[in-house]
């Protein structure tokens, strides 16, 4: 077995990074395709060979499977689509029905990847850069449809007049998903709706459909003296974790290695990577911390996906928002997710830069990798802040109502400014090389 991969060295704003270098969850793009398609497929799997773009099929050798590299999707996905591409005995692409709702309502928007295509019975289907060949390239390839199977789960209620007479908010939570990477949105998507909703999911579609699903999940929090969704069937904990007694966590959720959780926090449907600190009474809900993060007192994560080794300091609410790695958000900051006066979906930015309906009447906001952001920022729905950004709190700026690029970060005003470095540039600039260190520059 082969995989071949096709590279996407578009940058994904405000990251100023390829897709397959971004922290989906709490792993890389690239790690996370690696990881399943060493899961799926038990033999040997080898790199075949990376290409520029589709036009390179043709130099597919022997049993392999093609994808490109900004493309995300779960387990549950690549394994229904390789078994029934493995009956047809045929050269078959990935895809999606058009009516799915799911996948229409958090795949579609702001991408330009994903095309229609008819199928032999006439469907419509969307077509997805995923391919399984059985013995080499072929020119005729059938579409496998997948569908997520998805149902409706409420995350709150609130009055019709924040719904546009909607009723309640929900999302939808997939069985299986697929989205290309093309914007902090899919970040947010395939993290928290795709990742934490699915998740939940999958679980409650087993509770209804397995009489011994229940049983042992009943015997289990029996056991422990818990609740079903604070039993350890439902929450995963690493080695070496750090948990106070009145910690509350809510499955299902995911803990990884040497993770420290302070008196009195609250984890619900959450994910956290290895290493990360969270001291007392800080709230994250279906949120996604990668490795290394630390969250100091009363943070709060609502529907957040933050990168590794980034940390969120005191008293700072952030809901709906993708933060990137090694940065800092000052105490005390707000980003909002919800236009007061104009109740209509909110626009974001796609891998062009052009604006674009998200579809959600709710979103928060992004932050680049490297960035410092002062003490009691509000931050408008939808706005991006750039890799590499300083943004000091003012007179003149506390209220950020629209995207922030590199070229006004307030390190550039200030004394001593040139301090704080760039690591990720747009793709059309150059890095200045760092000056080398030498003994005379430590006098």
């Amino acid at each position: 077995m082969y995989r071949y991969i096709i590279e996407d060295k578009r940058q994904i704003p405000p990251f100023n990074e390829p897709a397959s270098l971004l922290t989906i969850g709490t792993q890389p793009l690239k790690l996370h395709q690696e990881i399943l398609f060493a899961e799926v497929f038990h033999e040997r799997v080898e790199l075949g060979g990376v290409f520029e773009n589709r036009d390179q099929l043709y130099r597919v050798k022997g049993e392999a499977v093609v994808y490109r590299d900004s493309l995300w999707f779960d387990i549950e996905y690549l394994q229904y689509f390789v078994a029934e591409a493995r009956k047809t005995g045929k050269p078959c692409q990935a895809a999606f029905p058009v009516n799915d709702k799911a996948f229409h309502t958090y795949t579609l928007p702001l991408q330009t990847s994903f095309m229609p295509k008819r199928t032999e019975e006439g469907a419509i289907v969307f077509v997805a850069d995923l391919w399984y060949f059985p013995n080499g390239y072929e020119e005729d390839i059938m579409p496998i449809s997948v569908p997520s199977d998805a149902h409706e789960i409420g995350f709150y209620s609130v009055p019709d007049f924040m719904t546009m007479e909607q009723g309640d908010l929900t999302h939808y939570a997939p069985m299986r998903s697929i989205i290309s990477i093309e914007s902090w949105v899919h970040i947010y998507f395939a993290s928290v709706i795709y990742g934490n909703f699915g998740r939940a999911g999958r679980l409650d579609y087993h509770i209804q459909k397995s009489v011994f699903k229940q049983l042992k999940l009943l015997w289990r929090a029996t056991l422990e003296q818990k609740q079903i969704l604070s039993s350890s069937a439902v929450v995963e904990i690493g080695k070496n974790c750090s948990i106070d007694p009145s910690v509350i966590i809510r499955g299902p959720a995911k803990i990884g290695d040497n993770v420290s959780i302070g008196a009195g926090s609250v984890i619900d449907n959450s994910t956290l990577g290895s290493n990360v600190t969270i001291d007392a009474g800080c709230v994250l809900m279906m949120s996604t911390v990668a490795d290394g993060c630390f969250l100091p007192f009363r943070t709060s994560l609502y529907l957040t996906t933050v990168m590794e080794n980034t940390i969120i300091a005191q008293n700072t609410c952030l809901q709906m928002c993708v933060i990137g790695r090694n940065s800092f958000v000052g105490a005390g900051s707000t980003f909002t997710d919800f236009n007061l006066i104009a109740q209509k979906p909110i626009r974001a930015s796609n891998i062009d830069g052009n604006l674009g309906s998200v579809g959600q009447i709710v979103l928060g906001s992004a932050v680049g990798h490297n960035c410092r952001i002062g003490s009691g920022m509000v931050v408008f729905p939808g706005r991006m802040i750039e890799s590499d950004v300083v943004l000091v709190a003012s007179p003149q700026r506390r209220v950020i109502s629209r995207s922030i690029s590199f070229e006004e970060s307030d390190h550039h005003f200030i004394p001593n400014g040139d301090i704080h470095k760039r690591f990720y540039p747009r793709h059309d600039e150059e890095l200045e090389p760092l000056a080398e260190e030498t003994w005379d520059s430590w006098g």
